[in-house]
């Protein structure tokens, strides 16, 4: 089916799925999906009530026993057949992805569909293996499933960011129920119609879509929800800790992020400005663990700033289904006016624009916003302070080493970053001195298997490989 041209009533779904089985919301309440590159309505989904959480997380809670029962190598069964299943909607994802969030078709192919297929492949081998064991003096430490997992995700990476708890989650022996984002929940759907495909044990993995204020509270405050994660914003986060800790449940939780792409004197500038420009832009800026700030040695500043402008103007707004397009619109409406309003601000703040603003030409409908880049950012402003979760970049000088430590380090953030020079060693060195996550050196390329999760206010816990299916899991000594 093409979905570029299939008219919005086929996006359109009325069920949600509990205990193995499409069923009947408790209200008739529905929440509509816009794309966001025309202002069209493409469908409409159920709006989930907490009478239907308390139905979900009974059904998870009912199925729990079986599932952690499940021997690991028929639980990774399972999971190949969902990947089987998955793999064969890829186009179907992409085309998805591409109308109800905006990504340009050949970032919604490569990476919002491709990714989640890496990571669940990954989680089928990992699934395999038995949980450690460890014999420590007269115990044997085990690890057990956490119970009921209530997964919370966001609409940036509709897919990826639900295959990367759902995964690792039925992997350790949970079992889930999921509240996608209200505003890209069709991707979920799909998902789901390879759950029903792959014949998954009913309750092990259930679907709930609505808002954060009426579904994802009751999700996080429910007293049968052993482990909330969530994958958000910061405040949101912070929201979701405190109801959890009311009933004293574990949290995982993947938040916000300022990350800095530190390039070193001796750097391979004009690879490090285009990377730093494409992971800054990806996704129009919607990623979590963009490198927002640019960190150029003052040295070559005057010549980075010459790349920058010349790379960003290679990323045209316009129609996700044009091959030409390299950015897509922002998600919303109020996500675009939040985004411009960094920028005025950062202009207010006497930041001196290199690219974009707010008077750069765009397509005359639609959530857009220009790329835009800022030099001479202070790294004290909201531009270098505040996550924009926007095509914006902000550039910023220093003179040493130790500065660009410093500069990077001066964030509430830490979830990734990035090292660029001509010596591997000094690279690598400053990659142990920033206080975050994940740090790529000289554009080092993406494993799924290793942990991903952030320090400081961008979260707790980590998620993808043998990492993210402990962060599911409880540890128990046995005396002998």
């Amino acid at each position: 089916m093409d979905l570029a041209a299939a008219p919005p009533a086929l996006l359109t779904r009325r069920h949600l799925h509990v205990g193995g089985d499409w069923i009947d919301p408790s209200s008739g309440d529905t929440t509509a999906v816009e794309n966001p590159a025309t202002g069209e309505t493409l469908g409409e989904v159920p709006a989930g009530t907490p009478a239907d959480v308390d139905r979900a997380v009974a059904a998870a809670r009912a199925a729990f026993p079986g599932w952690a029962a499940t021997a690991p190598a028929d639980r990774a069964a399972h999971l190949d057949r969902l990947h089987t299943a998955l793999a064969a909607r890829a186009d179907e994802i992409a085309r998805t992805v591409a109308r109800e969030l905006g990504a340009p078709l050949k970032l919604a192919t490569r990476v919002q569909a491709g990714l989640p297929l890496t990571v669940l492949r990954s989680m089928v081998d990992l699934a395999a293996r038995p949980a450690a064991e460890q014999v420590v003096g007269n115990s044997l430490v085990v690890r057990e499933p956490v119970g009921v997992v209530g997964a919370i995700t966001p609409w940036n990476y509709p897919l990826h960011q639900v295959v990367a708890k759902v995964a690792p989650a039925l992997a350790a022996g949970c079992t889930v129920v999921l509240k996608p984002s209200e505003l890209t929940p069709l991707t979920a759907y799909l998902l789901f119609d390879a759950v029903t495909e792959a014949g998954l044990p009913p309750g092990v993995v259930n679907l709930v879509p609505g808002t954060g204020p009426v579904v994802g509270e009751a999700l996080a405050a429910h007293p049968d929800v052993d482990l909330v994660s969530f994958t958000g914003s910061t405040a949101t986060g912070r929201r979701i800790a405190h109801l959890a800790a009311d009933r004293i449940a574990r949290v995982a939780l993947e938040l916000g992020g300022k990350s800095a792409n530190v390039i070193l004197a001796d750097a391979d500038l004009p690879t490090a400005v285009k990377v730093g420009v494409g992971n800054a832009l990806l996704n129009s800026g919607q990623t979590c663990t963009a490198w927002t700030r640019m960190l150029v040695h003052r040295d070559r500043y005057a010549e980075a700033l010459d790349l920058v402008a010349a790379a960003v103007a290679g990323y045209r707004p316009g129609d996700p289904f044009d091959p030409a397009t390299r950015l897509g619109p922002l998600v919303s409406a109020a996500q675009a006016q939040r985004v411009r309003g960094h920028v005025d601000r950062a202009l207010a703040d006497g930041a001196r624009l290199v690219a974009g603003g707010p008077d750069a030409p765009l397509p005359p409908r639609g959530h857009f916003v220009a790329p835009t880049v800022f030099a001479d950012v202070h790294p004290d402003s909201a531009l270098a302070q505040e996550e924009v979760f926007g095509p914006v970049l902000a550039v910023i000088p220093f003179a040493d080493t130790d500065e660009a430590v410093a500069i990077a380090n001066n964030s509430r953030y830490g979830l990734a970053g990035a090292v660029w020079s001509a010596d591997s060693d000094a690279a690598l060195a400053v990659a142990r001195r920033l206080r975050t996550g994940q740090v790529d050196v000289n554009g080092g390329a993406f494993n799924p298997l290793a942990p991903f999760g952030g320090y400081k206010q961008s979260g707790l816990g980590r998620e993808l490989g043998g990492y993210g299916i402990e962060e599911f899991t409880e540890l128990k000594a046995i005396q002998r």
